[in-house]
């Protein structure tokens, strides 16, 4: 009879666990390398927790395709529980009505303690979460490789105009001082990063974020126009539509000296099993010591009816945040933590200098979203800046007065 009485309790104890067991389709663009693995490793924490996982990858670096798909999804009333969405998006997708609160497990979780609050911003809507931060990039880096400097008799350039002297050098030593690939964003990448230390954080602020026209169209941009300018020449002629990885692959192998790019660039030298501060170097883009320009991975929730699968969606919302998951997704991607409690021994020197002025750079003010890549303001507005940076930099006639003007009257047209 007890035996009997046990068996029954542990079946109703396993029906009560099944009810709440729920399935997530999330929807993601990580189909390359460290990223796959890092969504493998997201997928099994979720089956341990009795869930099942549906993918639903969409191939294409930047999102565009999956976003396409998402959309079709969503108004046809059949949303997948998380998507990978970022930025002003995850507010447009907010003000439409489809997106859930995430309130309950933040506060379980004191995501707001372990967050900076600029983080925060991004991921709440009328003040309550709604996504979900996976990692920080920071965009703001220079990737230098230290033999090629060695042979042009340079040190990393801390400064633009030291970036201008030492760029003069490697050119009359026979290399080529900037690897770039001329695409838009990448253009976008090299200009907000000039951007950043000409205006100093607070006006970056004003310019990219809150769009203040009197700052886009005043001196001060068109002195980042005018250096702006200056790196081009500095580029070789073959630049036009490479790919980023091409371009750090220049640098890798010692063709250039230097790129300006975002930390994913370290993924590369990694592959290339190189070391960080023997093979190649990592500083601060010049000019920006102390400075962090921002960009977000993160995950939206979407409003689901069955209530095992909101239950499932609530537990990848939490799983996304463990430390297990921040640190093995990280030092996969090349990225940082986004949370500011973590131990960060696994980590490379790159890693704990971009962490470091991460947390100090989040009291000073200095931390700053990038426009470059979607976090500071709509993409409209991103679209109108990337429009007028680009044609600048590949007309050699370009002047930096008429350019800051146009980029104002761009930006009000966006708006």
């Amino acid at each position: 009879m007890k035996m009997t009485k046990t068996l029954l309790t542990l079946s109703l104890l396993s029906a009560a666990s099944m009810t709440q067991a729920g399935e997530v389709e999330v929807l993601h663009w990580w189909t390359a390398g460290g990223e796959a693995k890092s969504a493998a490793v997201l997928k099994d924490m979720l089956e341990q927790q009795g869930h099942s996982w549906k993918d639903f990858a969409v191939a294409g670096g930047g999102g565009e395709s999956a976003m396409t798909v998402l959309k079709t999804r969503a108004v046809s009333g059949n949303p997948p529980s998380a998507a990978q969405i970022k930025g002003h998006d995850i507010q447009e997708w907010g003000g439409l009505g489809f997106l859930t609160t995430l309130d309950k497990t933040a506060q379980q979780e004191k995501w707001d303690d372990i967050l900076p609050s600029v983080v925060t911003k991004v991921m709440k809507f009328d003040n309550e979460y709604v996504a979900v931060p996976v990692n920080v990039h920071r965009v703001n880096w220079l990737w230098a490789n230290p033999e090629v400097l060695k042979k042009s008799g340079v040190e990393v350039p801390a400064t633009l105009d030291d970036f201008f002297v030492a760029a003069e050098k490697i050119k009359a030593a026979g290399y080529i001082p900037l690897a770039h690939g001329g695409q838009p964003w990448q253009d976008a990448t090299v200009f907000e990063a000039v951007a950043l230390d000409v205006l100093g954080s607070e006006d970056y602020n004003k310019a990219f974020v809150e769009l203040d026209m009197s700052v886009l169209s005043g001196d001060k941009m068109v002195e980042v126009f005018t250096k702006f300018k200056k790196m081009r020449d500095y580029i070789d002629s073959n630049s036009p539509g490479r790919d980023w990885n091409v371009a750090t692959s220049m640098v890798i192998n010692g063709e250039a000296a230097m790129q300006i790019m975002g930390d994913w660039a370290k993924g590369e030298f990694t592959a290339a099993g190189k070391v960080p501060g023997k093979d190649y170097v990592c500083a601060p883009a010049p000019g920006t010591n102390g400075q962090f320009t921002f960009n977000i991975d993160s995950f939206a929730f979407f409003e689901l009816s069955e209530s095992g699968n909101q239950k499932a969606q609530q537990d990848l919302a939490r799983t996304i945040l463990t430390k297990d998951f921040q640190e093995v997704f990280n030092l996969n991607k090349g990225s940082i933590p986004v949370r500011l409690d973590m131990d960060m021994s696994a980590f490379d020197q790159c890693a704990l200098d971009s962490m470091s002025t991460f947390k100090a750079s989040a009291k000073t003010g200095d931390l700053v979203p990038s426009m470059a890549h979607g976090l500071s303001t709509t993409s409209y507005a991103q679209g109108a800046i990337y429009d007028v940076v680009t044609n600048f930099f590949n007309d050699p006639k370009a002047d930096p007065n008429e350019a800051a003007n146009k980029l104002a009257k761009a930006v009000k047209a966006a708006i």
